[in-house]
């Protein structure tokens, strides 16, 4: 058997991206189909096409993808395309082997010729293989701006579905859930005042959680207003 390449990439799963955290009722029929993909019960494409506006949660779905993946005892990569193409694209020999690749933002690599074709051999491998490819963009096929026709085509062949936004309801949960997952408790009024004086999009808002726990473990304080304002410097 082919050995797979050796990856000098951040292959580490966030532990809080499962799909029990991923709370969105607008794209529950998502994550279902995600399951059943991965499961492979029934007869289904090999490839699997997500977008959506950026920060929509996609990133979050892959990484929950792998993690679930692994808990059904198969091999998993999540692979994001920022990394890829700082690298040769030699990183993605023996990658077929994988029972389910996960790659992130392949909008990264429009216009790219070098890796748009080697992105291409490697879902033909993939294929031969009789493995999976779950990929991720911030907009449809059809407006990625891919050169490869081949390509393209390729990213058609299996299940796409559009993730949809988060609304406030959602994004107070998820991040609430976030906060309890790491031991902390939130409320209401601290999360709505997150949403209102910060950056509403979720991945900027867990960027700022982060910052918050920390520093809360730091000064062994609460995460109440004040204490938000005074991290933040805001007024």
């Amino acid at each position: 058997m082919k050995q797979v390449a050796q990856l000098t990439l951040k292959v580490q799963l966030p532990d809080d991206e499962t799909f029990d955290s991923y709370k969105s009722e607008v794209n529950v029929n998502i994550v279902s189909q995600l399951k059943a993909f991965i499961e492979q019960k029934q007869e289904t494409p090999h490839g699997f096409y997500l977008f959506g506006l950026p920060s929509a949660g996609k990133s979050h779905l892959l990484h929950a993808s792998s993690s679930y993946a692994a808990q059904l005892g198969k091999s998993s990569v999540c692979l994001s395309c920022a990394e890829l193409t700082e690298l040769p694209v030699a990183v993605l020999e023996g990658l077929e082997q994988i029972d389910l690749i996960c790659l992130d933002d392949i909008h990264l690599i429009a216009g790219n010729k070098l890796w748009e074709q080697a992105i291409f051999d490697l879902y033909n491998r993939v294929l031969e293989q009789n493995n999976y490819f779950l990929i991720s963009a911030n907009e449809s096929v059809q407006q990625l701006g891919i050169s490869l026709p081949d390509l393209v085509s390729r990213l058609t062949w299996g299940l796409t579905e559009q993730v949809k936004p988060l609304d406030d309801v959602e994004k107070i949960a998820a991040l609430q859930h976030r906060a309890t997952q790491r031991g902390v408790i939130i409320s209401d009024e601290v999360v709505k005042f997150l949403l209102n004086r910060l950056s509403r999009d979720m991945g900027s808002l867990i960027e700022s959680l982060d910052v918050l726990d920390k520093a809360s473990i730091q000064e062994q304080r609460k995460i109440t207003i004040p204490f938000i304002k005074e991290v933040f410097n805001l007024p």
